[in-house]
């Protein structure tokens, strides 16, 4: 069963959103065309750095926790991590929009954005040698600051919330893939590419990777939302 692990752990995250999303009082299934727009262009991005990145060995899979089903040198399950995740998390997204009206602070939201491009320029820049943090925290930063330039970021606050609300089973599901609570790993880093700081077994670049992964999700799932 131990081959099904990270099989287990995408469809894990994915199904009580999935399941909920046909309550009355929130209907995420009428969204799925938005969300389906948003998350297959995001998913190409990833997709293509995932698989350069495996090849340079920034990273890796362990063979004992996976099916054996590869797709252009990537197993299955990390295909499937980037519907699954994205969908649970813009599911929660919605949930939070569908509970309240309001605005989400915004002047809080522009002081955690600016203080986010600050330590993520910071960080790119002066760590540019390494890969995953440098690519990460650049990327980051780059989005951010485009959604000011633009004038997007209504939906930060709501962003930003939701985020720090998904990262309890963020840290249960990340933490089982990079060895909290299994023997190994699922998912291994070269520690030559990053800062080496972990919270737990965890990067702490997965957060800002996590982070960057979803608010393109969102970005993307309301523009779709406005046009179709």
């Amino acid at each position: 069963m131990e081959h099904y692990l990270y099989l287990f752990l995408d469809l894990g995250a994915l199904i009580l959103p999935f399941l909920f999303s046909f309550h009355k009082r929130i209907r995420f299934d009428r969204q799925w065309p938005a969300f389906r727009q948003a998350t297959l262009i995001v998913a190409f991005v990833f997709i293509v750095w995932d698989i350069a990145f495996t090849r340079m060995g920034v990273w890796g899979f362990n063979a004992r926790y996976l099916t054996g089903l590869d797709l252009l040198g990537l197993p299955v399950e990390e295909w499937l991590f980037f519907l699954c995740i994205p969908y649970a998390c813009v599911f929660t997204y919605f949930v939070l929009g569908a509970l309240r009206s309001d605005p989400w602070a915004p002047k809080v939201t522009k002081v955690i954005s600016w203080v986010l491009i600050g330590i993520s320029l910071c960080i790119g820049m002066f760590h540019f040698g390494r890969w995953y943090t440098s690519t990460t925290f650049l990327a980051l930063a780059t989005t951010l600051t485009t959604l000011f330039v633009s004038g997007r970021i209504d939906s930060l606050g709501r962003f930003f919330v939701s985020y720090a609300v998904v990262l309890l089973p963020f840290f249960l599901i990340n933490g089982t893939l990079t060895g909290s609570f299994i023997e190994g790993e699922v998912v291994w880093y070269n520690d030559a590419e990053n800062l080496g700081i972990r919270l737990g077994t965890i990067p702490i670049e997965d957060i800002f990777y996590g982070m960057l992964l979803i608010l393109l999700n969102v970005v993307l799932f309301e523009r779709w939302r406005k046009i179709q």
